[in-house]
C-alpha cells in the first residue's frame, strides 16, 4: 500500500465522517428511526390484514379487522406521514447541543421555523358535473371561484402531509439548519434576555431563548414569505422541483447505487465505517425515498405507483446479508472451504450474529481492514449484488422497497417483508447470497494456500 496514499484517504475520510453539520443530519435521521419504524409496522400491519386478504376476495376478514386497520392508520398519521416535522425538530435539537446551547430550544424553534415556512393555506377541488347551472350561478355569486364545472374553496390553517411527510424533509434540513445556525449564533453571542441570579433554572434558559428564537422564526418566515411574492410557489415546492428532485434523480441511476455501494465498502476497508461516513448521503436522499415509497403506497394500495425504484432500504435488503460485504456468504465459504483453524473459529463465533446482520465479529475477527488477501471480494460484492437486484426491479420481477424494517432482520426475510410481502424479492436477496458465496469461495481457498506458506 503507498502510505501517502491511505494516510491522504484517511485524513480526508475522517474529516468527512466528523464534519459537524454532516453529524448533525445523519443523527437527526437515526433520531427519527423509532418513529419510522412504528409507521412502517403499521403499513406492514395493514398488508396483511387489509391488502392480501382484499386480493384474495376475504371481504368478511377485511371487516372484521377494521378497528386495527383505522389504528394502523392512525400510527402511520402520526409518524411516517409527519416525518418533515419530526425531523425538522431533531435537527435543531442536534445542532443546539453541538453548540452546547439550550437543545429543546432549539429544537423547537427549527421546529417552528420549518413550519412558518410551509403554505397556510389549502385548495380544495370539488367536481360540479352535472349540477344544476342555476346553482352554479348561486354559487358564483357567494364568490366562490369557479373553474369550468371545478368548485375551488381554499381553507387557511390547514397543514397538509404532502408537506409535512417525505417531500418536505430537504426543506425541514435546510431550513431547520438555517434557523438553527440564527439562533446558536446569538445564544453563543448572548443576544439574551438576563434575568436575575435567583430565579428559577428552567425560567432562566426560556427566557434566553426569547431573542435567538424570535429572530430566527422571524428569519424562516422571511425566507418562505419571498418565494411566494416573487415566484408564486411554496418555498417548499422551488426545493422539491430544483434540489430535491434532481438529487433523488441522480441517486435513482445504476451507476450511483452500485458506486455508492462501492464507497461503504472502500470506507471499511481502511477502518471506517461506510454507512456513518456516507450517511448524509444514504440517508438525506435515499430515506426520503423509501418514505415517499411508503406515503405512495398507503394512498394507492399499487406498488406499480411507486415513485423511486431505489430507497435506503434497497441496500439493506440485496447487498448487505450479513452486514456489509454480505459477509454472511464468507462465513458459508468458510464452514465449507476454509483450512484455517483461526478463520473457522471466527465463522463459528460470528454465525449467530451473523443471521440478524451484525459482522462486526468477522469484520474485526479475520479482520477485513487493510486486509490485501480478500480486498477484492470485499470491495466488489456489494456493488455486484446491487447491480443484480437493480437490474431485477427495473425489469418488474420485484417491487421497490417501500417499508422500512429493521436492520436486525434475517437475510431473505427482510428483503420480503420490505416489499410487502413479495416471495420473489426474498428470493433475489437469497440468490444474491448465493452469488457472494461463488466471489467468496475462491479467495477463502487461497487463503489456504498463504496459511500454508507461512507455517513453512
Amino acid at each position: 500500500m503507498n502510505n501517502k496514499f491511505m494516510n491522504g484517504f484517511m485524513k480526508i475520510a475522517g474529516k468527512l465522517g466528523s464534519q459537524k453539520h454532516l453529524v448533525i443530519i445523519r443523527d437527526s435521521f437515526i433520531a427519527m428511526m423509532p418513529l419510522t419504524m412504528a409507521g412502517s409496522i403499521a403499513v406492514l400491519l395493514n398488508v396483511f390484514f387489509r391488502d392480501i386478504p382484499t386480493n384474495m376476495g376475504w371481504t368478511g376478514f377485511v371487516k372484521a379487522m377494521t378497528p386495527l386497520i383505522t389504528i394502523n392508520g392512525y400510527v402511520y398519521f402520526g409518524t411516517i406521514a409527519i416525518t418533515a416535522l419530526i425531523f425538522s425538530f431533531a435537527v435543531g435539537y442536534n445542532y443546539a447541543q453541538t453548540e452546547k446551547v439550550n437543545p429543546i430550544a432549539g429544537g423547537l424553534v427549527s421546529f417552528a421555523s420549518f413550519v412558518a415556512t410551509m403554505p397556510q393555506t389549502v385548495t380544495i377541488m370539488t367536481d360540479l358535473t352535472g349540477v344544476d347551472k342555476s346553482v352554479l350561478k348561486a354559487l358564483s355569486g357567494l364568490g366562490l371561484v369557479l373553474n369550468g364545472s371545478t368548485l375551488e374553496t381554499s381553507e387557511w390553517g390547514a397543514l397538509t402531509t404532502v408537506y409535512a411527510g417525505a417531500t418536505g424533509l430537504f426543506t425541514a434540513l435546510i431550513i431547520g439548519m438555517f434557523a438553527s445556525w440564527i439562533y446558536t449564533t446569538l445564544m453563543n453571542k448572548n443576544v439574551t434576555i438576563k434575568m436575575p441570579e435567583n430565579v428559577p433554572p428552567a425560567v432562566n434558559k426560556a427566557f434566553a431563548a426569547i431573542i435567538p428564537g424570535t429572530v430566527a422564526i422571524y428569519a424562516s418566515a422571511l425566507i418562505g414569505y419571498l418565494p411566494v411574492v416573487l415566484a408564486s410557489k411554496p418555498l417548499n415546492d422551488l426545493i422539491s422541483e430544483y434540489i430535491q428532485r434532481p438529487l433523488m434523480n441522480l441517486s435513482q441511476g445504476w451507476f450511483s447505487v452500485v458506486f455508492l455501494s462501492f464507497l461503504v465498502q472502500l470506507f471499511w476497508f481502511f477502518g471506517l465505517h461506510g454507512h456513518n461516513v456516507l450517511a448524509p448521503i444514504m440517508d438525506g436522499i435515499y430515506a426520503p425515498a423509501l418514505l415517499e415509497n411508503t406515503a405512495v403506497y398507503e394512498a394507492t394500495r399499487d406498488v406499480s405507483q411507486l415513485p423511486w425504484l431505489w430507497t435506503r432500504g434497497s441496500f439493506d435488503a440485496y447487498a448487505q446479508m450479513g452486514g456489509s460485504g454480505v459477509t454472511i456468504a464468507l462465513i458459508i465459504a468458510i464452514f465449507i472451504f476454509s483450512k484455517r483453524k483461526e478463520y473457522r473459529t471466527v465463522a463459528k463465533l460470528s454465525a449467530p450474529m451473523g443471521v440478524f446482520n451484525i459482522n462486526e465479529p468477522i469484520t474485526f475477527g479475520i479482520p477485513m481492514v487493510l486486509n490485501p488477501y480478500f480486498v477484492i471480494p470485499w470491495l466488489i460484492v456489494p456493488p455486484i449484488c446491487c447491480a443484480i437486484a437493480y437490474a431485477a426491479t427495473t425489469a418488474g420481477l420485484i417491487p421497490p422497497v417501500y417499508v422500512l424494517v429493521t436492520w436486525i432482520t434475517p437475510p431473505g426475510l427482510y428483503a420480503f417483508l420490505a416489499t410487502g410481502n413479495n416471495l420473489m424479492a426474498g428470493l433475489v436477496s437469497i440468490f444474491n447470497i448465493f452469488v457472494a458465496f461463488l466471489i467468496w469461495a475462491p479467495f477463502v481457498i487461497a487463503a489456504n494456500r498463504v496459511k500454508v506458506e507461512e507455517d513453512v
